[in-house]
């Protein structure tokens, strides 16, 4: 299963699901629970809470935040619906920190952030709450862009995509912005072509400063390609670094893994990539 690359993890529209079932929309059963998460929060941060909690700022929890969306998607990868359940109380966990931390600072509330999500999502669905038409999910994701697009107000198309983003994701949505502009190859041979330019220029490149630089632009055309072809750059690559780490547990496990020569550990390799794939 891939990981997830919607709205929490890159701006982008939902894709559409499933109809909801029945408990749809019910509230009931959540609201103590998140009253007392919300409790819960203020009394670690309060006079008579944890120290280490009350010792945390927006800038010391950030890293935190990070760490649990990841985990989130590493849940969704392995289709592990348990520690889904563990994990997005953990990131949701995240969510209650930093708004009692501005409510502290008097900045904004908690019922200020789900306020303002809420309006959001109401903004840009106006085929679901304001009476216009979507006939299909490109319908819809061409509405969200110009409607964040009128959000942003004057400027670059690429002013909103967050620097902080995992570089292979950034890229992606760099290329994305660009090529709603218009900036873009018309099919993926263009694409291709860029990165078979692109590593030419790095096998010339004469110093470790040019390579460096040759090699990100290789990565930059390599996404652009992917991208062009359907595939998330970088789901692709965390499923590859998987991948690689299950069959390398596998082989190292050989009692003569260590003595073994290069040639004999690629045999070992292989069998255990026949292996995993017979599996």
């Amino acid at each position: 299963m891939p990981l997830p690359t919607g709205p929490a993890m890159t701006g982008e529209p939902p894709a559409p699901g499933p109809a909801p079932g029945p408990a749809a929309g019910r509230t009931d059963d959540a609201l103590p629970a998140l009253a007392r998460l919300i409790a819960v929060m203020a009394r670690l941060r309060g006079p008579d809470g944890c120290p280490w909690d009350r010792a945390q700022t927006f800038a010391t929890i950030a890293p935190y935040t990070i760490e649990e969306a990841h985990e989130v998607a590493d849940a969704i990868a392995r289709g592990d619906m348990a520690a889904l359940k563990d994990e997005l109380g953990d990131l949701l966990l995240q969510v209650v920190f930093h708004a009692r931390m501005a409510e502290e600072q008097k900045a904004f509330s908690l019922r200020e952030v789900a306020e303002a999500i809420v309006a959001k999502l109401e903004r840009r669905h106006p085929h679901v709450f304001a009476g216009a038409v979507a006939r299909s999910a490109g319908e819809v994701r061409d509405s969200w862009e110009a409607i964040k697009a009128a959000e942003r107000g004057p400027g670059s198309v690429l002013d909103g995509v967050p620097p902080g983003l995992p570089a292979l994701l950034r890229a992606q949505k760099l290329g994305a912005r660009a090529g709603r502009a218009g900036f873009d190859w018309p099919d993926a041979s263009g694409a291709r072509a860029k990165v078979l330019e692109e590593l030419a220029e790095l096998d010339a490149a004469g110093t470790d400063a040019a390579r460096r630089e040759e090699a990100g632009d290789l990565l930059f055309a390599l996404v652009s390609w992917l991208r062009h072809l359907g595939i998330d750059a970088e789901t692709a690559l965390a499923e590859a670094g998987r991948k690689f780490e299950r069959r390398f547990r596998e082989i190292e496990q050989h009692p003569d893994f260590a003595r073994f020569s290069l040639e004999e550990k690629e045999r070992l390799w292989q069998a255990a990539k026949a292996g995993l794939k017979a599996r």
